[in-house]
C-alpha cells in the first residue's frame, strides 16, 4: 500500500480514473487523492495523526529565518510554532469550519511529502498579524517541475463537519473565493515578495526571476492560470470512518465508494458555478486550464481531534 509519510493513500490518480462512469464531461487535470489514518487496538490512531500535525507545523508557522536560527533543536521549534498560532477554536470546536489552523497545517505536510512543494510561504506566520482570515487561499507553494519549469499552489483547506450536498455550495464558494481580483493579486504578491523563495533558489536566479517575472501584478493573469493548481482539502468528520476498528479491504472500498459520491456532486457544483454568467456572476477565465485535486481525509471525530490539537498547542505555547 502506497504511504504519505506514515498515512495510507487509497487512490492517487485522475478525477476520470476515480469516477468513470460520470454522465458530464471531466476536464484533463482533476485529479483525486484519498489518504487515511490507521487503526490500533481497534482505534484510529489520534496519536499518530497528531504527531503528523507537530511534525510538520513549522512550514507554515515559521520562515526559513526562523527555522534556520533553531536548527537541531525540535523542541524549541515546536514552542516557536505554536506560539504563531493563532488559536481560534479555544471557544467552540463543533462549529463547521473550526480547526482551520490545523487544517492548514495538514495541507502544509501533504503539499511537502506528496507533492513536494517548497515551504516559501509559511501562511500562519503570515496571518499572524492579520484580521482577515477569510480572503484568499488557505496555502501557497511553488512545487519545482522538470527542465527549469515550476507550477503555482494556491490551496483551500478547513475542517467539516460533513461534506454532504448540503454543506458543498460553503466549499465551491470558498475556493472561487481564491480567483476574485484582491485575494488573487494578495496571494502572487506574498508569494513573489517571499525571502524565503529567494533563499531557496538562490543558485538559480533564472528560474527565480521567471517566477517573478510571471508574479507581477503588471503581467497578464493568464501565464499564472497556466500554472495554477488548486488543492482542496476535504478534511472532514465520517461516520464510515466512525464506526470502523481497523482498515479492512471492506473499510477501503465503503470509503471510496462515498468519495466517489462526494468528489462527482462538488465538482459539478464547482464546474456550473465557475462557468456560469449572468450579471451577478463573473465566470473563471480560462477555468479548464486550472488544474484541481481534490484530496480527502476522514477523521471519526472532529471535536476529539481539534481537542487534541488545542492541548497540545496551548501546553507548548506555556513552555520557557
Amino acid at each position: 500500500m502506497t504511504k504519505l509519510d506514515k498515512f495510507n493513500i487509497h487512490f492517487d490518480s485522475s478525477l476520470k480514473d476515480f469516477c468513470p462512469d460520470v454522465d458530464f464531461n471531466i476536464i484533463d487535470g482533476r485529479e483525486v487523492l484519498s489518504i487515511a489514518n490507521d487503526f490500533s487496538d481497534e482505534d484510529w490512531q489520534y496519536q499518530k495523526f497528531q504527531k503528523f500535525i507537530f511534525n510538520n507545523i513549522a512550514q507554515t508557522a515559521l520562515s526559513k529565518k526562523e527555522r534556520d536560527n533553531i536548527i537541531d533543536d525540535s523542541y524549541g521549534t515546536l514552542i516557536e510554532s505554536a506560539k504563531k498560532l493563532r488559536l481560534l477554536d479555544k471557544k467552540n470546536i463543533t462549529t463547521d469550519t473550526e480547526g482551520s489552523e490545523l487544517a492548514e497545517i495538514l495541507l502544509y505536510g501533504i503539499m511537502h511529502h506528496h507533492y513536494k512543494a517548497l515551504p516559501v510561504v509559511p501562511k500562519i506566520f503570515n496571518k499572524q498579524n492579520s484580521n482577515d482570515n477569510a480572503k484568499g487561499s488557505d496555502s501557497v507553494h511553488i512545487v519545482l517541475e522538470q527542465e527549469n519549469e515550476f507550477s503555482i499552489w494556491y490551496g483551500e483547506s478547513k475542517f467539516y463537519n460533513s461534506i454532504e450536498d448540503a454543506r458543498l455550495y460553503e466549499i465551491v464558494n470558498s475556493v472561487l473565493n481564491i480567483f476574485s481580483d484582491s485575494a488573487f493579486n494578495t496571494e502572487n504578491r506574498i508569494l513573489s515578495n517571499s525571502n524565503d523563495l529567494k533563499e531557496y533558489l538562490n543558485d538559480n536566479k533564472k528560474l527565480f526571476d521567471k517566477i517573478i517575472d510571471i508574479l507581477d501584478t503588471d503581467s497578464p493573469i493568464d501565464y499564472v492560470k497556466a500554472r495554477l493548481n488548486i488543492p482542496i482539502l476535504l478534511l472532514h468528520e465520517c461516520k464510515i470512518t466512525n464506526q470502523q476498528k481497523e482498515n479492512a479491504d471492506e473499510y477501503i472500498e465503503e470509503i471510496l465508494n462515498y468519495q466517489k459520491g462526494r468528489v462527482k456532486s462538488f465538482y459539478q457544483k464547482l464546474y456550473n458555478k465557475a462557468t456560469k454568467n449572468n450579471d451577478k456572476v463573473k465566470p473563471i477565465i480560462n477555468f479548464d486550464k486550472i488544474k484541481f485535486h481534490f484530496i480527502f481525509f476522514p477523521v471519526p471525530d472532529k471535536e476529539k481531534v481539534i481537542s487534541n490539537f488545542l492541548t497540545r498547542a496551548e501546553s507548548l505555547r506555556n513552555e520557557l
